[in-house]
């Protein structure tokens, strides 16, 4: 009698930045894979996965794929509070424990052997480590395509002189890629908006866009975009597969993946708004404000009269807790509903949702525009920048919110600028076009669909 054949199971070995908005779409994709019948091992930083799990207790559902850790490199000197120290020691400590742990897990089931490390560009070293455990290296950019186009183009200007060894912009004072891309000023690349004017952190910054020199050693680099809305920048990355956006993905998978436990009794209270009616505000896991400039967007808001959802995270002041202007919380307790974190996805499809003030953040970009919600646009630091040229002046779904002479977005042009995209019909129209554009494409049949059938199919062979 034959003995029985056990047949080999294709196993994706996915490592994210240690960022939430890096972590996110990722097991997006992942749980896409997932439900093909791949397995999958999800390898976070400890300390990153003691975040995802206090904020989010539950297993995940799908057993396909495997939580994992690595220690986080951290020495004694090393500040552990500081969301840009894995920046620095995971370079340093993962390339063993990543090696270490495929070959544990190789060494045990010789039928389920990791044959791709699908790994963020910007730790691009991970590919080293897979090939020499034998595995595809297959690369994954949470940002825009044009983003992506642009940190390849600095090496570029670093080659010819225009970039010094800091990443500062030596000649001229706008950047372009192409006619049908926005320019980037040269106070608007990803490392140069010094988050509070930490040159530490721009440096850092900096060091992570060195790593995309080693992404050439993949030939797939699977992006969180959809051709349709960036076909410019789509196009000068022959290694690029926009497969977005993801949030579509898993749009009714209640499994959270975020630092942050949310808050779901903001659904019940839109559920007692009108129809489009809702100001949704939220900056993001990165963003920190001055208490001068919570007090005038808090007062913006009540300058409004609009009903306002408000994510006000509990470090989002610096330096101190958070505190609102005098009187605030009471005088706007009919019409404001302000929480820790919310279930972003299921809050910007709501129909009470009316617009969506946002740091515009890649991950928040996609999900508002992939809703059908006009933005106003209010960007932090990094690619946020483009994001919002993108918005404003490419899709017309969004309008910024401008600084004034003194570096502050004062109450009165909050309470302008909410009023004008509330006004102005055209950004709910060009907003809900590019929703339908979004959902063929990840639909059956469209751009993205077909690049993660293909992918999926790569896999499989």
């Amino acid at each position: 009698m034959a003995a029985a054949v056990t047949s080999k199971r294709p196993h994706v070995l996915a490592v994210p930045l240690p960022a939430q908005g890096h972590v996110k779409p990722l097991m997006s994709l992942c749980r896409h894979i997932a439900k093909h019948g791949i397995k999958v091992t999800f390898v976070n930083a400890q300390s990153i996965h003691d975040k995802l799990v206090s904020a989010s207790p539950q297993d995940d559902s799908d057993s396909n794929i495997v939580m994992t850790t690595v220690p986080d490199g951290l020495t004694p000197e090393d500040d552990p509070n500081n969301p840009f120290t894995l920046f620095e020691t995971l370079p340093k400590s993962m390339p063993q424990t990543l090696k270490d742990l495929i070959e544990r897990i190789n060494s045990s089931d010789p039928n389920e052997r990791v044959t791709c490390v699908l790994a963020d560009l910007s730790f691009s070293w991970i590919f080293d480590v897979a090939e020499k455990t034998g595995a595809e290296p297959v690369g994954f950019s949470p940002p825009s395509a044009a983003c992506l186009a642009m940190l390849f183009h600095n090496f570029k200007l670093f080659e010819q002189g225009d970039l010094d060894s800091n990443g500062s912009v030596k000649n001229g004072d706008v950047i372009s890629l192409s006619d049908d891309i926005p320019s980037w000023r040269k106070d608007e690349l990803s490392w140069s908006g010094h988050v509070h004017g930490d040159s530490k952190a721009g440096k850092l910054f900096f060091e992570l866009v060195q790593g995309y020199k080693d992404a050439t050693k993949a030939k797939w680099w699977l992006c969180n975009t959809c051709y349709e809305l960036e076909p410019a920048a789509a196009e000068l990355l022959p290694n690029a597969f926009p497969i977005g956006p993801l949030n579509l993905l898993n749009s009714n998978n209640s499994t959270s993946t975020n630092f942050y436990s949310e808050d779901s009794s903001c659904l019940s209270w839109l559920d007692t708004k009108p129809f489009g009616t809702v100001v949704y505000v939220s900056f993001g896991s990165s963003a920190f404000f001055s208490q001068q400039q919570l007090d005038e967007l808090a007062l913006g808001l009540e300058l409004s009269g609009r009903p306002f959802l408000w994510v006000v995270r509990p470090d989002l002041a610096i330096g101190s807790p958070i505190v609102y202007p005098d009187g605030f919380l009471e005088r706007v307790s009919g019409v404001g509903k302000i929480v820790e974190w919310a279930p972003q996805n299921r809050v910007l499809s709501h129909p009470s949702t009316a617009c969506f003030l946002s740091h515009c953040g890649w991950n928040s970009t996609m999900e508002g525009t992939s809703s059908g919600v006009p933005f106003l646009c209010w960007s932090y630091f990094s690619d946020q920048y483009h994001n919002e040229r993108y918005i404003c002046d490419v899709w017309e779904n969004g309008l910024k919110i401008e600084v004034d002479e003194e570096g502050t977005r004062s109450r009165h042009e909050i309470k302008k600028k909410i009023n004008m995209v509330f006004s102005d019909n055209k950004f709910k129209e060009n907003a809900v076009k590019l929703k339908e554009l979004c959902g063929k494409s990840i639909g059956e049949g469209g751009s993205s669909y077909k690049n993660l059938e293909k992918f999926i199919g790569h896999l499989r062979r």
